[in-house]
């Protein structure tokens, strides 16, 4: 299914994050989505890098769940070009950033199980956590209480097995779907094409 132009604005539009904590970020994001209609009435995925937490909505915006997620262990909000060509062994640690941005993304598989495609071209997806290293102690990071520990991946989003399972798998089942990737480094508004909010009308007299 293509993206195509948001329809008419729902100013007034919200959310509904359903109780789950989240920052100030991410519900500036979540409500400028569903008041422009930017998700084209597409399910959606907001994955807040600086709380490593990931966000997952249906069409209607109404939250399907919450998870911590891992990242990339770079900091920064692009991909370096070419990236998505390169062997692992050659990617070093800063270039192994999550990027930023709006993604259109859709179920697919990758050499090991299925994952969600976020962004074919530079290898960027959402899975479930995997093994690794016995000291990478992915698992562990993935439980800690604090998102300080949860960069370790050479780029891709890691989440709990159980979360794709009942939760990503089946919000982008037979449908394409929006992940924004919120900043680290940058404004919101540098790289989201947000608009401010009209202000209210003025009652008639």
């Amino acid at each position: 299914m293509a993206w195509s132009m948001p329809a008419a604005a729902a100013p007034d539009a919200r959310a509904d994050f359903k109780g789950e904590a989240a920052s100030t970020a991410a519900r500036t994001i979540a409500d400028w989505v569903v008041g422009s209609r930017d998700h084209a009435g597409l399910p959606f995925i907001i994955i807040d890098k600086s709380a490593a937490k990931v966000f997952v909505f249906d069409a209607q915006a109404a939250s399907l769940g919450a998870a911590p997620a891992l990242l990339g262990v770079g900091i920064g909000d692009d991909s370096v070009p070419g990236i998505g060509e390169r062997k692992l062994s050659t990617i070093k640690p800063a270039e192994r950033t999550t990027p930023a941005g709006r993604f259109q993304a859709s179920l697919g598989e990758d050499f090991d199980q299925d994952i969600l495609w976020v962004d074919y071209d530079t290898a960027l997806s959402l899975h479930r956590v995997i093994a690794g290293k016995p000291s990478d102690r992915r698992t562990a990071r993935l439980t800690s209480t604090t998102p300080l520990d949860n960069r370790i991946s050479f780029g891709c989003i890691n989440v709990p097995a159980a979360f794709y399972d009942s939760v990503v798998a089946p919000a982008f089942k037979g449908t394409v779907g929006i992940v924004y990737i919120l900043p680290e480094t940058k404004p919101l508004d540098a790289v989201f094409a947000m608009r401010p909010r009209p202000a209210p009308s003025a009652p008639t007299p």
